[in-house]
């Protein structure tokens, strides 16, 4: 029986939920290596040189980065695609995933949760507050207002979900955790599309997983975790196509 890929990463990373998203997707049998945030070791930074999550292990092939990890399953693995087959569609889908890394990750990520969330978690004490506000009164607007004007009224961006959409939606999860969530009267389109493609059962999976990382001590959540995934099933976690749960230390 050959084994399973294996992602390295935390679950509440937004890049992290993507890949699993996608792997989910593609119907792939996966297990989770559940790295703790600021936590590794010299094995880690042979395979991530950049100490950046997720990362892909593949047998005896390995790489790091979401959008090159995304690209290789497509590439590697046959069956349900990621990416449009039409080269301005495939164009269109790859640059709103870089779009999400790049623009939403600063502004949702190192902007607002980890100002808010991690930051204080990690060290102790409060984030920068004109950071924060600053996000949240002009340039997560910004960010908005462009989105507005790109995302479908209903359905997904290319008719059926695929690494666009999820690499947009990640980020509002994150920005949730810090208290964000988008004002449907100010960005209905945006606020619709968030909801429903977290909601799809590829993403949706992922939450009792990500509750779990959030809820438990940093220092201890590599066994929460672990304890979780003895437990949860494919069928608990409400996937179509059964699942590795188990994570591995």
């Amino acid at each position: 029986m050959d084994k399973p890929l294996t992602i390295i990463g935390s679950y509440v990373s937004p890049y992290v939920r993507k890949v699993l998203a996608c792997m989910n997707l593609k119907g792939l049998d996966y297990e989770v290596d559940p790295i703790t945030p600021f936590f590794g070791n010299d094995e880690f930074r042979r395979l991530s040189p950049l100490c950046r999550i997720p990362v892909l292990i593949d047998g005896s092939f390995s790489v790091s980065d979401s959008s090159v990890i995304c690209a290789y399953l497509d590439e590697a693995y046959p069956g349900r695609a990621l990416f449009p087959a039409n080269a301005k569609d495939g164009a269109r889908a790859r640059w709103l995933e870089e779009f999400a890394d790049t623009r939403l990750g600063d502004l949702f990520i190192w902007n607002l949760f980890y100002q808010k969330v991690v930051h204080p978690l990690v060290w102790g004490e409060p984030g920068d507050q004109a950071r924060i506000d600053k996000a949240l009164n002009e340039d997560i607007p910004a960010a908005l207002d462009y989105l507005e004007g790109e995302l479908p009224a209903d359905g997904f961006l290319f008719g059926e979900i695929g690494v666009a959409d999820i690499s947009i939606a990640s980020f509002f999860r994150n920005g949730s955790y810090a208290g964000f969530n988008v004002d449907a009267a100010r960005w209905p389109r945006t606020a619709a599309f968030v909801e429903r493609t977290l909601a799809h059962p590829c993403i949706a999976a992922l939450l009792p997983l990500e509750d779990v990382q959030r809820n438990a001590d940093i220092k201890g959540r590599r066994q929460a975790l672990l304890d979780a995934g003895a437990l949860l099933t494919a069928e608990t976690l409400g996937v179509r196509e059964p699942r590795k749960g188990m994570m591995r230390l």
